[in-house]
């Protein structure tokens, strides 16, 4: 490392350097190896982002799952006489 402490990576700040990245590339004024990095920089943002994403929604399955589960149950405890 530099010595320099990076901070956190967020989905926000991943999304928001991929903005700052595409808004450089669309300038037309990265040159050749600056683009290079730029791109590959913006795959490997894409790939933490694309499992950020698949992360959350396999949490919020969970969740429905687990409210399903729960109302469920509740309508056998209620249907019990």
């Amino acid at each position: 490392m530099n010595g320099v402490e990076q901070p956190a990576r967020t989905y926000e700040t991943a999304t928001a350097r991929l903005a700052a990245i595409i808004e450089r590339l669309d300038s037309g004024h990265a040159g050749l190896r600056e683009t290079l990095d730029l791109v590959k920089e913006g795959r490997e943002l894409v790939e933490y982002c694309a499992a950020e994403l698949e992360d959350v929604g396999r949490g919020l399955e969970e969740l429905r799952l687990d409210d399903l589960v729960a109302r469920l149950e509740a309508g056998e405890t209620a249907a019990r006489p």
